[in-house]
């Protein structure tokens, strides 16, 4: 079963991660946090922080940013090398666990919930295992603790990761772009044309960067540190029948193989959004938008007395 899961589903949490630009919005405020460019909207509310995954930008989460931005202080953030931006060398998920440090103490956020795609999931489930006391919750969409379809691997998984890297670290812009529209095309979203819309979002990005932290991602499993966690995380993830076909495995059985790649937390919620691919947020915006409210409101239920945002 893990193995079909992984046929049809790894790929969907693999490199890349954006979607499209929401409405106009009160113009944010910008400034940095060590490595990370923050986008800040509103300024009232409970904290939430955005993270986009593996060459994506800020505009991953726009929509629902602005809309959230009514009831809640939002910060958007952008990684090193992604979006247009410079990469920094050196730049590792510790580094900017580090960052987030960073933006969570300069801002004075008070328990902020991390919302993270992918591989902004991964890094916000990697946080909240260190610093369970400086967070309230954790939303994660379609990102996991350790790269799905490996998690049986023991040993060495530096092959593994070089071998993602050298796949695209030499790339031009040009063959990366090219990626890009292949890989959205196939696991991205269900539309071909938004999927070519993506792709030409995602192609911004620098290639070196990306290999990097793919390479980073496959070498990484947090599974020995999830009990760790004692703050609520919400697992959405995406469902597309036909992605599935040829494995038999319905929503439930992909929800259950999340949840057993997930387990040790202690507060556990996994959510699916169908029919939609790994970019569930512009597959189906209506249904994401209430999936996350559904998140979010579960998080804070689980707050104790007296202390909910």
């Amino acid at each position: 079963m893990r193995t079909a899961i992984f046929a049809g589903a790894a790929s969907a949490l693999a490199l890349l991660t954006p979607a499209f630009p929401g409405p106009a919005a009160a113009a944010p405020a910008n400034y940095q946090a060590g490595a990370l460019a923050v986008e800040q909207l509103g300024g009232k509310g409970p904290p939430l922080i955005f993270i986009p995954g593996l060459a994506s930008g800020s505009w991953t989460w726009k929509a629902d940013a602005a809309r959230l931005s009514r009831l809640h202080s939002v910060y958007l953030v952008t990684l090193p090398g992604f979006d247009g931006r410079k990469a920094v060398p050196g730049t590792t998920l510790e580094t900017l666990a580090r960052d987030l440090d960073e933006l969570i103490e300069d801002r004075h956020l008070d328990h902020p919930v991390l919302i993270g795609h992918s591989m902004g999931g991964t890094l916000a489930l990697s946080y909240a295992a260190e610093h369970p006391d400086r967070l309230a919750g954790v939303v994660a969409v379609d990102g996991l603790p350790v790269f799905p379809g490996t998690e049986n691997m023991t040993g060495d998984r530096s092959a593994l990761a070089q071998g993602a890297r050298a796949q695209l670290e030499n790339q031009t812009p040009e063959q990366f772009a090219a990626y890009q529209q292949t890989y959205m095309k196939r696991v991205g979203a269900i539309d071909e044309a938004a999927a070519g819309r993506i792709a030409e979002l995602s192609s911004r990005s620098d290639p070196r960067a990306v290999a990097d932290f793919a390479a980073q991602l496959l070498l990484l499993d947090l599974r020995p540190k999830l009990a760790g966690i004692q703050v609520p995380v919400v697992e959405i993830s995406p469902y597309y029948e036909p992605d599935f076909a040829a494995t038999g495995i319905d929503e439930n059985g992909k929800a259950n193989y999340y949840r057993m790649l997930l387990g040790g937390i202690g507060k556990l919620d996994v959510l699916l959004v169908s029919p939609a691919r790994h970019f569930v947020m512009f597959d189906q915006p209506e249904k994401f938008s209430a999936t996350l409210d559904q998140a979010l409101a579960k998080v804070y239920e689980s707050q104790p007395a007296g202390s909910k945002q």
